[in-house]
């Protein structure tokens, strides 16, 4: 424990009595004094949103003016005003907003099903053919927005302090998690950034001054000393971490032969209720069918961009590439995926330890086949063809965070074998519950239709995304995301609870989003999209302020990718 005496600490101990100070009165504060302060954070965070990129390309070291930078406008500004409107949206219509119910669906598959996607007419008009849903924990109602129910039914909410653990790869990280924790749970947050991405302190003070203003937040800054601070102070009710499960563990056991100790007996170091995201090995699954050169060449692209969005600092970067050993193109499909990754260009591989991680799988692989550039602060993008399908498997246990991408062949040949045998072997043998991607074309999907919906039921994923890369579930707002229900603090895997949500569902289980077998316009998460910067400013922009204007800037920005 860092002496308390030390001017650092006392500052962020005046921090929590403030906010234990205020979190009675936050459950007092009304829909329209909320609604007000996203709004605020919406307005301030849209128009510093060119300083918050140039800062990021700063740090991460691209240009200001290329597609990084479009990147960076994408994950930072617009997901985060985006998730912020819908929030508004929901509160608006009391904590209770209506959603669409895919009745035909519900009868077939005996589960409760949600569509939340799209949101708007806008939604309709740009993500064409992309909807998405959230399923229901069985025998569960499909209830929504608990406290603002509450509110209705006239019962008396209790406050809280919550500290919120930033997560250092994505900026829009921090500011979704600290809202949730306000705004859906009710609870004051004491939000310590990363110091991999603190350069967005700053702005966030700007758009969430009304709530630090007010007593309801606190932001500060430092390493692991100060979190372990900060999680175990007194005046702290509650955690939430996006980061590794080492991290989590770290918190709630402590360290080294103590740790374990304690896990044996039971003895948590930390004993409060924390909620977490902890990443995942994600996994791609290719279902065999019959492709175009077209095709192969489109969805090639699409798992190498999964690889090489944010320099695979993600904790959905596709790492696992799972396909049918017995699929008559899959030399074809595997030659055309490392050419993508040789062709997608290098990244600066900015966050700590990935040289370490890098060099740990190769040395598990000597096999390894490294495919683009490197030196200078750069790694390569490598595959690692034919992993053993085995659970004991280095690279189906530990994830990269890195530019990893491993190959496993699963002994079959056929759609329907694939869509029984996939699910199982993902469930049973790759870490994580976090997220997975599933690549099927139309024809195929129409021949196993009852498979397909079968291996969806299946799958133990918080965020399935079906021709579209998990990312886009991030994004998107009005789906959750966080693991599959199910961990435990021993067993933790990829953390408890969700975010994002804005539709405020009490009890979901996984989202579920459906693309296009090929993607129009070109999605903003392929590498080689020729008018991301544009693209993503335009976006921005509409997500701040909505308008048909905005919509067309959009369309006409997408179209030139």
């Amino acid at each position: 424990m860092p002496d308390p005496s030390i001017p650092e600490w006392e500052s962020i101990a005046r921090d929590l009595a403030t906010l234990a100070g205020r979190a009675p009165a936050w459950p007092t504060v009304d829909i329209d004094a909320r609604r007000s302060h996203l709004q605020r954070a919406i307005a301030a965070i849209a128009a510093s949103a060119q300083e918050w990129v140039a800062a990021a390309a700063d740090r991460r070291r691209f240009e200001t003016n290329g597609a990084l930078a479009g990147e960076e406008w994408i994950t930072g500004p617009m997901t985060s005003i985006r998730g912020l409107r819908l929030l508004r949206q929901s509160l608006l219509k009391g904590g209770q907003p209506r959603s669409a119910v895919p009745h035909a669906r519900q009868r077939r598959t005996g589960r409760t099903i949600r569509r939340v996607f799209p949101a708007s007419l806008y939604d309709r008009c740009l993500y064409l053919g992309i909807r998405g849903e959230i399923w229901i924990e069985p025998d569960r109602p499909a209830s929504q927005g608990r406290i603002y129910r509450s509110d209705l039914e006239g019962e008396r909410r209790e406050g809280g302090v919550c500290a919120v653990l930033g997560a250092g790869n994505i900026a829009s990280i921090p500011v979704l998690d600290l809202v949730y924790k306000l705004f859906v749970e009710d609870q004051v947050v004491l939000l310590k950034l990363n110091p991999v991405n603190d350069y967005v302190g700053p702005f966030l003070e700007k758009a969430f001054a009304s709530l630090i203003d007010d007593g309801f937040l606190r932001i500060v800054y430092g390493g692991a000393e100060v979190g372990r601070f900060i999680c175990a102070h007194e005046l702290v009710d509650t955690i939430h971490v996006t980061g590794a499960g080492q991290t989590h563990d770290a918190i709630v056991w402590g360290m080294g032969e103590e740790a374990a100790r304690r896990r044996v007996s039971g003895e948590p170091l930390i004993d409060k209720p924390i909620t977490s995201e902890l990443g995942c090995v994600t996994p791609i699954l290719v279902v065999p069918g019959k492709w175009s050169k077209a095709q192969i060449d489109y969805q090639a692209r699409h798992v190498a961009s999964m690889v090489t969005h944010n320099a695979s600092f993600n904790c959905n970067a596709g790492k696992v590439l799972v396909l049918a050993e017995g699929w008559p193109q899959r030399d074809a499909f595997l030659a055309k995926v490392r050419e993508a990754l040789a062709a997608a260009p290098p990244r600066y591989a900015y966050y700590p330890g990935a040289q370490e991680r890098y060099g740990a799988f190769l040395e598990h692989y000597p096999q390894a086949e490294v495919l683009g550039k490197s030196g200078g602060g750069v790694l390569p993008w490598t595959l690692i063809p034919s992993v053993p399908p085995k659970k004991e498997e280095y690279a189906l246990q530990n994830e990269a965070f890195c530019g990893v991408l491993a190959h496993v062949d699963l002994p079959v040949s056929d759609a329907p074998s694939f869509l029984e045998k996939a699910p199982r072997f993902v469930n049973e043998n790759v870490e994580g519950t976090l997220s997975i991607a599933l690549l099927i074309d139309r024809s195929t999907r129409d021949r196993c239709e009852q498979a397909f919906e079968q291996a969806l039921a299946e799958l133990r994923y918080g965020a399935i995304g079906v021709n579209a890369w998990p990312g886009l579930i991030f994004a998107l707002g009005t789906t959750t995301w966080g693991a599959y229900p199910g961990h435990s603090r021993e067993e933790i895997g990829s953390g408890i609870g969700v975010v994002h949500n804005a539709m405020l569902f009490d009890h979901p289980q996984k989202s579920i989003v459906y693309a296009p077998f090929r993607i129009f316009p070109k999605p903003l998460w392929f590498f080689d999209h020729q008018n991301l910067l544009a693209t993503a400013k335009a976006l921005t922009a509409l997500e701040a302020s909505p308008s048909p204007l905005g919509v067309l800037r959009v369309a006409l920005a997408a179209l030139r990718g």
